[in-house]
C-alpha cells in the first residue's frame, strides 16, 4: 500500500504503546484480523495461523499436508522458488539445482507456460496436457512406493517468469492430487491481496470453482512489517492439532502485526487499491503491447493487474 503509509505507521504505533505480547496472551486484534481476512476468502478457509514471514508460513503448511495426509512427497513446479527455509529450499527447483540437488520425494512438474513451455498456444488443449504431466508424475511415484503429500504451487509463478496459467489447470491438478490422497496447497505469498486487480486473489482467477486446501500468505500482507499467514480448512487444523503438539510462534499474531495487517486491509479498500492494480495493469499492457511491436526482441507480454511480465527472446 505504499511506503511508510502513514495510516499503517499509524496503527504500528499506537498499539505499541498500549501493548505488545507473545500471542500465549489473548488479544481481540488477532480474532479481529483472522475475522476481517475470512471475508476475503471461500468460507472453507477458515483457519489461521499467523507468522513472521512467507517462508515460516510455506514451512507450515508443508507441515500440515504431512500431518493430514500422513504423507510426505510434494509435486512442485519447474523454476519454482518457495522460501530459504532448508525444507523450503528442498522445494524450489530455482535454488535446489545450484545446491545439494533434487531429493527423492520431490517431483517437478512442468510450469504450464503457453508462450514457452512444452504446451503452446496451438495446442489444442494446453490445459489437460499440463494437468496430465502432474497425473503421470503421481503414478510413477505410486510405482515406486512413494505417496503424494501436496501440490505445492503460487497461484502465478513469479521467480517461474511471472506466468500466467490456463484457467482451469489447478481444477484438474486438483482432481488428480485428491484422488492420490494429496491436498493443494496455493502460494499467494508475492501474488495475493488484490495484485491481480480482477480478484482479491490470484487462485480466483482459475475460476469460482477452485479453491486451493491452504493457502499462504506474506510480503504484502503487513506492507513491510513482519507478518505472514496460512489458511486452512477445518480439517486439516484438526488433524494437525491431533498430535498433541501444539502450534506456537512468539511473535506471529502479536497485537502490533495484527493492528498493522488490519490496517493494511482498510487501506486497500479505502483507496481501491484493487481496482487501481486492474486500471494501471491494464495500461501498463496496453504501452508494453505497443513497444512488443516495435521491437522483435519483446516475444511475448503477459499478465495480469500488476503482475506483469515482459519475455525477451533472441
Amino acid at each position: 500500500v505504499g511506503h511508510c503509509h502513514p495510516d499503517i505507521v499509524k496503527a504500528a504505533h499506537e498499539q505499541n504503546e498500549l501493548l505488545n505480547t507473545n500471542s500465549r496472551y489473548l488479544h481481540d486484534n488477532l480474532v479481529d484480523y483472522a475475522e476481517r481476512l475470512s471475508k476475503t476468502l471461500p468460507e472453507k478457509l477458515c483457519t489461521f495461523y499467523f507468522l513472521n514471514s512467507g517462508s515460516e508460513a510455506n514451512d507450515l503448511a508443508l507441515r500440515l499436508a504431512r500431518q493430514y495426509t500422513e504423507h510426505e512427497d510434494v509435486i512442485v513446479l519447474d523454476h519454482a522458488y518457495h522460501g530459504h527455509l532448508t525444507s523450503l529450499i528442498d522445494i524450489s527447483p530455482y535454488k535446489f539445482r545450484n545446491l545439494e540437488g533434487q531429493k527423492e520425494w520431490v517431483h517437478v512438474a512442468p510450469v504450464p507456460d503457453t508462450y514457452r513451455g512444452l504446451y503452446r498456444e496451438d495446442h489444442e488443449d494446453s490445459v489437460t496436457a499440463y494437468a496430465d504431466e502432474v497425473k503421470n508424475i503421481i503414478e510413477h511415484a505410486h510405482e515406486r512406493g512413494r505417496k503424494i503429500a501436496a501440490f505445492f504451487a503460487e497461484s502465478l509463478p513469479s521467480v517461474g517468469g511471472q506466468i500466467i496459467p490456463p484457467a482451469g489447470y489447478f481444477q484438474k491438478v486438483a482432481e488428480h492430487v485428491h484422488k492420490a490422497g494429496g491436498v493443494f496447497i496455493a502460494d499467494e505469498i508475492q501474488v495475493g491481496f488484490g495484485r491481480v486487480g480482477k480478484h482479491f486473489w490470484a487462485f480466483q482467477l482459475q475460476g469460482e470453482d477452485f479453491i486451493p486446501d491452504i493457502v499462504t500468505m506474506g510480503k504484502p500482507i503487513g506492507n513491510g512489517h513482519p507478518l505472514a499467514c496460512v489458511a486452512t480448512t477445518k480439517e486439516i487444523a484438526e488433524a494437525f492439532a491431533a498430535t498433541g503438539v501444539e502450534y506456537f510462534n512468539t511473535f506471529g499474531g502479536n497485537p502490533v502485526s495484527c493492528a498493522v495487517g488490519l490496517a493494511v486491509l482498510d487501506v486497500i479498500e479505502k483507496e481501491h487499491l484493487q481496482a487501481h492494480a486492474t486500471e494501471v495493469g491494464n495500461f501498463l499492457m496496453k504501452i508494453l503491447k505497443e513497444q512488443q511491436n516495435k521491437h522483435p526482441i519483446i516475444g511475448d507480454v503477459r499478465g495480469c493487474g500488476l503482475f506483469i511480465g515482459v519475455d525477451l527472446i533472441k
